[in-house]
């Protein structure tokens, strides 16, 4: 299975994936997305959160 994977040095911490996907992601107290569970959700709508990041910070590994 794929896993997604967050650029931490990329993300803004802007709460997209989450809003999107919330089971896959969360934002840490750093503020910074943070994969909390690579089968959260569904392929799709983890594909969702990944094209819905503003600065591309999440991709498949």
């Amino acid at each position: 299975m794929k896993s997604p994977v967050v650029d931490a040095d990329t993300c803004t911490g802007c709460g997209l994936c989450v809003d999107v996907a919330g089971a896959t992601f969360e934002v840490n107290d750093d503020g910074i997305a943070v994969v909390i569970a690579a089968d959260g959700d569904d392929e799709d709508t983890i594909q969702e959160a990944i094209d819905s990041c503003p600065v591309e910070a999440i991709a498949w590994a």
